[in-house]
């Protein structure tokens, strides 16, 4: 398995977050995880990017348990995020924040840097032309130079993707991305998304959206008050009891 999560509880004080939470990513799927508001969901992400510490539980990235790891060092072993809100730099070119993504991976040395030598230069040129192409996969590189202001908010949300593929993830996580999108721009979004896995990326999601996710998705979990209530393909989650009431009420179910 590409990413495990085991027993996974989090607490914040009196206040139980998730309790017990198990489910599996594996290598080259798109997997989803779903569930009302307030059910946890960012709560997983935080955690498996380090950002929070599980109370109880276990967390393993290509059989490395990462639960006590920093942030930096989760994105430096193949794991990226985007976020809810968009965080793009906008007073930069699509290109530059895209470059911005791969510091990390950039071998030229402070001296290099200073004195501009030769080999900073070619590096830098490399990245650029990466920048590039990256921003192909999303079709933006027509507009590689423009401001990130510019873009519309489908666009920023597709530059967001670009910058997380440019930190070379084997893992690409997606916290809500057609969150404010139009039809039209969710039609496109799946689209390239698709294609982001067809180049060998695995990708985990939290979305909202079910055509989306049901689209999309080759397994899905469904996280509700903090357990896991249903695993399993779009066909069985879109008609499992349990997760019916969970999103409609007992009564309207």
């Amino acid at each position: 398995m590409l990413l495990e999560l085991k027993q996974i509880s989090k607490n914040f004080g009196g206040l139980q977050v998730l309790q017990g939470v198990e489910f599996n990513v594996k290598e080259g799927e798109i997997f989803g995880l779903i569930g009302p508001n307030g059910a946890g969901k960012t709560t997983v992400f935080n955690l498996i990017t380090g950002l929070l510490r599980a109370s109880s539980g276990s967390i393993a990235f290509n059989g490395e348990d990462i639960g006590s790891v920093a942030p930096h060092k989760i994105t430096e072993r193949g794991i990226a995020r985007t976020f809810q809100n968009i965080r793009v730099f906008k007073e930069m070119t699509l290109l530059e924040n895209v470059v911005v993504g791969m510091h990390d991976h950039l071998d030229y040395g402070v001296a290099g840097m200073l004195l501009n030598l030769g080999s900073f230069r070619r590096v830098e040129q490399q990245a650029r032309e990466r920048a590039l192409e990256l921003l192909s996969w999303v079709r933006l590189d027509h507009k590689a130079h423009m401001l990130a202001d510019s873009l519309s908010y489908g666009e920023q949300r597709k530059l967001e993707f670009a910058r997380a593929l440019a930190t070379k993830p084997k893992l690409l996580l997606l916290d809500e991305p057609v969150a404010g999108m139009n039809p039209a721009e969710k039609t496109e979004l799946m689209a390239e998304i698709v294609n982001i896995k067809q180049r060998g990326f695995s990708i985990f999601m939290i979305e909202h959206d079910m055509r989306f996710v049901m689209g999309l998705c080759e397994r899905i979990a469904v996280l509700n008050f903090g357990k896991i209530i249903a695993e399993g393909t779009p066909d069985q989650i879109k008609n499992n009891q349990e997760v019916i009431e969970a999103y409609l009420g007992k009564e309207e179910a």
